[in-house]
């Protein structure tokens, strides 16, 4: 793992693999190390592989603004509040774009999940020329009605509380846990998320960067009518089993990007199943080769 400054931040990083640059942007609290290893040793076969810890996550960079608890977010979003947030997606979208100007990379296949998806989606909108394509996985454009939890998973979720620092490790497990078995799908393997949960949890447990980076999720504008400027070729992948994030959020992010391709999987939730990583790495190729970038580019 390397380090460099991006955006005036220090941003932690690892590179995987040889080829045209792709970034890996991860979701709401999550680590560079929270991609699964086998679908990035399949993307290292076609790329140079570039995958970051968001700022309050991770190795990298902690901020020390407003932050929100899942049930003060989904009050929020229920009386359409916006809350207070020291940053934005677009600040998240500039650690981004710091950070292929640090590793001399003009322009990015850009794959996001979740969070990770709107910080990509705001880097086609914002930063376009240093996007080849964008892949926008388990998403949505920040439409206050698109994308919304399910009200009963809202509940449940809302009903939880972040386990404070020092909290003995595997407690913290068990907790990651609970939540994944809420939102995942019906392929996942218990003993393989908990071997992941807790490599992650060893490497960095910040809950308070978790929280902050959900403020400024939620204090962030509607994307949908900026999408309409995207001339990146897009991918949208939905799990129509997603309650944290309805299929609808990735139904509308592909309505608003022009020409973009939806993909949605039935067994899908909010995760990546290991049964779809590889038709996920082909269709994430098949897009960057939209842009060229693979020396060919299929109708």
């Amino acid at each position: 793992m390397a380090t460099t400054t991006a955006n005036g931040m220090t941003i932690a990083y690892e590179e995987y693999g040889d080829g045209p640059p792709l970034l890996l942007v991860m979701g709401l609290g999550g680590q560079l190390s929270d991609w699964p290893t086998g679908l990035v040793d399949l993307l290292a076969t076609r790329f140079r592989v570039v995958a970051f810890d968001n700022r309050d996550s991770g190795l990298s960079s902690a901020t020390t603004g407003p932050m929100m608890t899942p049930g003060a977010y989904f009050r929020s979003v229920l009386i359409r509040r916006k809350p207070e947030s020291d940053y934005l997606l677009t600040d998240m979208a500039a650690d981004a774009v710091g950070l292929l100007d640090a590793l001399g990379i003009q322009s990015a296949e850009v794959v996001g999940v979740s969070m990770g998806g709107m910080i990509a989606q705001t880097m086609a909108i914002e930063h376009p020329e240093r996007v080849g394509s964008m892949t926008s996985i388990m998403s949505t454009t920040g439409h206050p009605r698109r994308g919304r939890t399910k009200l009963g998973l809202m509940l449940k979720l809302a009903r939880r509380r972040p386990l404070p620092p020092g909290t003995p490790p595997e407690e913290v497990v068990e907790e990651a846990l609970a939540v994944f078995r809420l939102v995942a799908g019906p392929t996942w393997d218990e003993a393989e998320v908990r071997e992941a949960a807790a490599a992650s949890i060893a490497r960095s447990y910040r809950p308070d960067g978790t929280a902050r980076q959900l403020a400024a999720v939620h204090a962030s504008p509607d994307r949908t009518e900026a999408l309409g400027t995207v001339s990146a070729p897009t991918l949208v992948v939905h799990g129509l089993l997603d309650r944290l994030v309805k299929p609808d959020g990735g139904v509308a992010t592909a309505k608003a990007v022009p020409g973009s391709r939806l993909v949605m999987f039935p067994d899908m939730a909010h995760d990546l199943p290991r049964s779809r990583w590889q038709e996920l790495v082909d269709a994430i190729t098949t897009n960057a080769a939209r842009s060229g970038v693979l020396g060919s580019s299929p109708a």
